[in-house]
């Protein structure tokens, strides 16, 4: 797919300078060093030769074809570049130079022209704004990046130059290989869905690695992330979600949302791993880069001093990983080969004279044991420990081995040998034990997740020309916002269970439609202006008698005028007062990259406070819809406590599945609240007490 961009047989470095520290010369020399065998073109009407290759004046100059373009000239030549780039039948263009949308509209205006070209010659160019790419099969080094990583296996894009520099940086410190490595930039053209979909089909990439700060096409995102997790991970790293954005909200979902819940929700229907640091980022990726996938959870761990071994099991157990329970067989063989001051229960603890023999022994009979799935070596630097031996001792055991075994050399200077010994051969090792068991609950979580069915969207028997007619009522009204008069008929439309409910106009069809359903009932004031009524103490409880019902609509309607006297006032709603059950709340807000994130949690007043909730991008399955309502912190109240019976979950779980059929079904809703959502005893259902809901302009 973009062959001419990672494997150019030719490459024109529009703008190569003859002065170092400028780019054009750093572009350029690093595509020479870097070893491309390919035919390299410097353009530049000022110079004959550099660093001894012939100087061409313009692309057109150029009598063979031209596969990759690197484009580094001020910004305002290059539109016009990128035209003959097409006329030329260039296949691929990176354009390093900076000046375009972040400086302005009009950079924003060439931006979108270098977009319109690129369609237009089918032309696929990175950047602009960006630190180059690097190819290391090719090999190629097409940025100003200072460095060439070795060859491996891990593919990286970033959004950020500047953290390029840092990782390589860190990756030639720590002899981190990579198959690809591109700085994204503005992304006129090429984004970070483009590269996954590249990679999927890349034999030689076993893990994606990514910086992202924004996607523009969430759904797409999620699809074709998730089609790639089933067979490789993506691990990611994300930056700038803390904020919401500026459009006001009216919903509780819409105040408990923000980009972060997006995208975490996101992340997880995708199957992304998520790094909470660009340490984390690095440590994941190196495990499942190059060591097998966990057969279990379960975990092994070899160690030389009894502290570490106890960080590691506090670390396992947290994560929520297993200590594996070694067999009788393996704990024999250890016995023999062990001292008998030696701990042959895991944690194995070779003690703190074991030599590279001992570590050798206790790998063997560990790493066959099928009751592990996992091996942690954990090595402490002490005067008789045999580090570079002990090394070669984990590498060898981990070449033969089916299960992931990582390293933990605790320390620096006096561990570095070793260290170096496990990089070159490809075993994962970190400085603390800590680390290297997160980085196995993520290749235990890529293990679970690939042996998951893809989600089955269940779409249920709705009304959703009832809800379109109200919306259009609504609409032509000049309104946005639907409350709970009005939103009771969109809930039944969607199978949703409501209690009975009319809205009156005057007092005596309040009364007469009070004594037709029997009390207690409730009483709201209706106005399509006032969507928190509790807020003006617009709704009435346990409202027992025709007297009961002729003060509280009098009071509800001072309420309302007094406190909005610019609202439309509808009358009141009469509803059947439900008693029993658990109050609980869904909603959605739409989300400007994901579309739309549905929310649940315990409902009532205090959600906004105990923020207890969960979220979701729709639509999504059962099996999410289930596993919604198990993350939040309060689950086990549904399932039912000290006696209580459980709530009905299934009808709950229905509920989500109804509301994200809806919000996928009408993409003008941009937000929406069922609180509370009723939930009773299992078997009784759930039922929808108060809706409001907000539509586009």
């Amino acid at each position: 797919m973009l062959e001419t961009l990672f494997s150019p047989k030719s490459v024109a470095v529009v703008g190569a300078s003859r002065t170092q520290g400028k780019l054009g010369y750093a572009v350029l020399s690093n595509i020479i060093q870097s070893g491309f065998s390919g035919h390299i073109y410097p353009i530049n009407p000022k110079a004959d030769e550099i660093l001894g290759l012939p100087c061409y004046a313009s692309l057109d100059d150029v009598e063979g074809e031209i596969d990759l373009a690197v484009i580094v000239i001020p910004a305002k030549f290059v539109v016009e570049v990128l035209e003959t780039c097409g006329e030329r039948n260039v296949g691929s263009a990176i354009v390093i130079s900076a000046g375009f949308r972040e400086t302005g509209h009009e950079g924003l205006m060439a931006e979108r022209k270098m977009a319109e070209l690129a369609e237009k010659y089918h032309m696929r160019t990175v950047g602009p704004n960006c630190l180059g790419v690097i190819d290391t099969l090719t090999p190629m080094n097409a940025s100003f990046a200072v460095g060439m990583p070795r060859q491996g296996r891990i593919a990286f894009m970033s959004q950020s130059g500047a953290l390029c520099t840092s990782i390589l940086d860190i990756a030639l410190a720590q002899e981190i290989g990579f198959s690809h490595f591109v700085s994204l930039g503005n992304k006129a053209d090429l984004n970070e869905i483009d590269f996954l979909q590249a990679w999927a089909k890349d034999s030689e990439s076993k893990v994606v690695m990514a910086y992202l700060e924004g996607i523009a096409d969430g759904a797409r995102f999620i699809q074709t992330a998730r089609q790639l997790t089933k067979h490789k991970p993506i691990i990611a790293i994300k930056s700038g979600s803390t904020s919401a954005g500026s459009r006001a909200v009216s919903s509780h979902t819409g105040t408990l949302a923000g980009s972060e819940r997006a995208y975490e929700a996101a992340f997880k229907q995708a199957g992304v791993l998520r790094a909470g640091s660009v340490g984390e980022l690095i440590d994941l990726s190196v495990a499942l880069a190059y060591q097998p996938l966990p057969r279990n959870e379960q975990v092994a761990i070899i160690t030389n001093a009894g502290g570490p071994g106890i960080m590691a099991t506090d670390a396992i157990e947290r994560c929520g990983l297993r200590l594996a329970s070694l067999s009788q067989e393996t704990m024999d063989g250890l016995r023999q080969a062990l001292p008998s001051a030696a701990s042959v229960l895991n944690p194995v603890d070779v003690l703190g004279d074991a030599l590279a023999d001992r570590y050798r022994a206790a790998l063997q009979s560990t790493a066959t044991d099928p009751n592990v799935g996992a091996l942690l070596v954990i090595l402490t630097p002490q005067f008789m420990t045999e580090i570079e031996e002990t090394a070669h001792a984990v590498r060898e055991v981990a070449d033969h081995s089916d299960i992931p075994v990582l390293a933990c050399f605790m320390g620096e200077a006096n561990t570095e040998a070793g260290a170096k010994i496990l990089a070159n051969h490809n075993v994962p090792n970190y400085v603390v034990p800590e680390r290297a068991v997160a980085a196995l609950k993520a290749m235990v979580d890529q293990r679970q997740w690939q042996e998951r069915p893809l989600p089955q969207i269940e779409t249920f028997d709705v009304d959703r020309e009832r809800v379109a007619r109200i919306f259009q009522r609504v609409r032509t009204d000049g309104r946005l916002q639907i409350g709970d008069a009005e939103a009771r008929d969109i809930l039944a439309a969607y199978g949703i269970p409501i209690p009975a409910s009319k809205l009156c106009p005057t007092v005596e069809e309040a009364v007469a439609f009070a004594e037709e359903i029997g009390y207690p009932v409730v009483m709201k004031i209706a106005s399509p202006d006032i969507l928190h009524k509790t807020d003006i103490g617009g709704v009435r409880l346990n409202i027992e008698s025709a007297s009961d019902v002729r003060d509280s609509f009098d009071l509800l309607t001072f309420r309302a005028m007094r406190y909005m006297p610019d609202a439309e006032i509808w009358g009141c709603l009469v509803q059947q007062q439900v008693r029993g059950g658990k109050e609980i709340i869904t909603g959605m807000n739409r989300d400007p990259q994901f579309g739309p994130l549905v929310m649940f949690g315990l409902g009532g007043i205090y959600v906004e406070v105990l923020k207890d909730v969960s979220f979701r991008i729709a639509p999504f399955s059962r099996r999410e819809a289930n596993e919604m309502m198990r993350e939040i912190r309060s689950f086990n109240l549904l399932r039912g406590v000290r006696g209580e019976a459980p709530s009905d979950i299934e009808a709950i779980s229905d509920t989500l599945l109804k509301v994200s059929q809806l919000v996928a079904d009408f993409p003008d809703i941009v937000e929406m609240d069922i609180n509370p959502l009723m939930a009773f005893e299992k078997g009784r259902g759930v039922m929808g007490i108060d809706m409001r809901l907000v539509l586009s302009p």
